[in-house]
């Protein structure tokens, strides 16, 4: 994996969790903020960090943010500074900007001053929730797109026993066994004549409405 350069902006608890991650994965993280303390708390996670104020244009440009991979702005309850940030790294030449919204309307106004995605913790997670905790068997989500997801699930009772070509779910359901999984290993090679058994997880990729049909979600 080609190591990238990352810029974070604003490192609150999200910013802070993203720092965390990129410097898990090997990543080069630099981060900055106003706050001192959130500076401090970050630097066990970052290659360099400043104290500075993002909506300042010759502070900004004296980061060179033409340089990074990837901006992110996840400054959190100041949507003014966040548009502002989000609209001098563009201009500044930067290559990928993804900024934090709240809400849709901030969506909008980011995604037409120079944010390139925009992302939604809050409502992601909310999503995220929603459907992992409406049913017992369903064990985690990936949304794929509007209308695709990948679900891990346990196997229906009335599936133990039997194999991956018995069971017909392709044809059935339009859906797609990716993966058994046991004992937290997964298995990618899903053969027709893989045998369900007990303690199995599955990973299913499909439509959601064939997903809930199938799994009774």
């Amino acid at each position: 994996m080609k190591k990238k350069s990352i810029l974070i902006v604003g490192v609150g608890n999200f910013g802070k969790h993203i720092a965390e991650k990129f410097n898990e994965l090997g990543h080069d993280v630099m981060a900055i903020d106003q706050n001192e303390e959130r500076i401090n708390n970050v630097m066990p996670y970052v290659t360099n960090a400043q104290i500075g104020d993002s909506t300042n244009e010759l502070f900004l440009k004296t980061l060179g943010v033409e340089s990074f991979d990837v901006c992110f702005v996840t400054i959190g309850g100041d949507f003014q500074s966040s548009l502002e940030s989000t609209c001098l790294l563009k201009e500044l030449g930067a290559k990928k900007v993804v900024s934090r919204a709240e809400r849709d309307g901030q969506a909008k106004f980011l995604l037409r001053n120079g944010a390139d995605e925009v992302i939604y913790p809050e409502k992601q997670l909310a999503s995220w929730i929603g459907i992992r905790y409406s049913a017992d068997h369903i064990l985690d989500y990936i949304e794929v797109d509007g209308d695709h997801a990948i679900f891990e699930v346990s196997v229906p009772k009335t599936w133990l026993g039997k194999t991956i070509a018995q069971l017909d779910v392709r044809r059935k359901y339009k859906i797609n066994i990716l993966a058994i999984k046991k004992d937290g290993k997964v298995n990618f090679s899903v053969m027709p004549d893989s045998l369900l058994a007990e303690g199995n997880t599955l990973l299913v990729l499909g439509e959601y409405k064939a997903l809930q049909k199938c799994f009774k979600i």
